[in-house]
């Protein structure tokens, strides 16, 4: 149950500012405090964003029977329907997004089971595109995305395409303030074994609110727009409009839990750390607890995650471990970790795949 709703503070980091010891400094304590914090000037056009969002509705949009014809496929390419169920400790959502649908929630000492209800939202999926005759469509989490038809949607491949490229870009200029905020080489995470071919996945979202639904979010009952979930992987740059609706918990383990809203930021993202990137830091680094709670109004948001190549190994890196702190995870590649985090998570695609008609 929440007790407090109040509005959370989060560091503001220029991506044009020329001094970057402040935006090191910034973000270090960001990412020792709550692992959330705010990217500006980081040379997507408010022109584009706003394309891309208007884009994702149109889509939205789209009668059901339209969506249905693009349900997400084995390699997690495609729609995902508004979840409705209820689902019991060991459950699984059906259908699933591709959340934490347990309502797990992950950290340095383990993992804990709660009961709640389905996500009230939508989903798209698209990932790294990688036509099906290519060796490395073979691989977890790569293959060819789903799209729309040009008749139905024109351009709108071309948007989120052009999208999905920019993000990343922006996600490496991030991940070099983080090298240096752990005291490495600026370009650790340009390596190709780190982000020379990364897992990238774009996620568009679309909250329908209560006067479709019938429903506002209630955290009592168990009713989010989005349950209590950590993301797994390496950092997350979400964009959102201008309804209010992230909730994060800087202290999971107390009794009981703040949540606090973050306001959205015009043109900016909120940028979060996954726990991949706390694993690999020794729990230096925070991999925040995160939620959607809404008032019932409709809300549009763009999330997208960044994982490390899939033979990346995950390992304690040298500047987060001594002597009184001795690495806390064996060493495992990015593949097995993420392969074994989803299978954990995530229902069978077969027992509603055949649904896609």
């Amino acid at each position: 149950m929440d007790s407090s709703t109040s509005r959370t503070s989060l560091n503001c980091i220029s991506l044009a500012d020329p001094d970057i010891q402040k935006s090191v400094a910034l973000l270090k304590q960001a990412c020792l405090d709550s692992g959330f914090f705010y990217v500006v000037d980081h040379g997507i056009s408010q022109e584009f964003m706003d394309e891309v969002f208007d884009q994702s509705k149109k889509f939205f949009d789209l009668p059901h029977s339209d969506k249905m014809t693009l349900l997400r496929d084995e390699k997690n390419r495609g729609y995902r329907l508004v979840a409705l169920q209820v689902l019991s400790s060991s459950a699984v959502l059906e259908p699933c997004s591709w959340d934490e649908n347990l309502d797990r929630l992950s950290c340095c000492c383990g993992w804990s089971n709660f009961k709640r209800a389905g996500d009230y939202k939508e989903g798209y999926y698209i990932g790294v595109e990688v036509p099906v005759d290519d060796p490395q469509a073979n691989r977890p989490f790569y293959g060819p995305n789903q799209w729309p038809s040009e008749e139905v949607l024109p351009k709108w491949r071309e948007v989120m395409e052009q999208y999905h490229s920019e993000a990343l870009r922006v996600a490496k200029s991030v991940s070099r303030i983080i090298a240096l905020a752990l005291n490495l080489d600026v370009d650790f995470f340009d390596r190709p074994e780190m982000l020379g071919e990364p897992i990238a996945t774009l996620r568009l979202l679309h909250y329908e609110g209560g006067q479709k639904t019938g429903q506002v979010s209630n955290p009592a009952k168990g009713v989010y727009g989005a349950g209590a979930h950590s993301d797994y992987g390496l950092i997350t740059l979400l964009a959102t409009d201008d309804v209010v609706g992230l909730q994060i918990c800087k202290d999971r383990n107390a009794q009981p839990q703040v949540w606090e809203y973050v306001a959205p930021v015009k043109g900016g993202f909120i940028v979060n750390l996954g726990d991949m990137l706390e694993r690999w830091s020794n729990c230096i680094f925070r991999s925040t607890l995160h939620r959607v709670v809404l008032d019932g109004r409709e809300r549009y948001s763009i999330a997208y995650f960044v994982e490390p190549s899939h033979d990346c190994v995950v390992e304690c890196l040298p500047t987060c471990k001594s002597e009184t702190n001795p690495p806390k995870f064996p060493p495992i590649t990015c593949s097995a970790y993420l392969s074994q985090r989803y299978k954990d998570t995530h229902a069978d695609l077969s027992s509603y795949s055949n649904n896609k008609a």
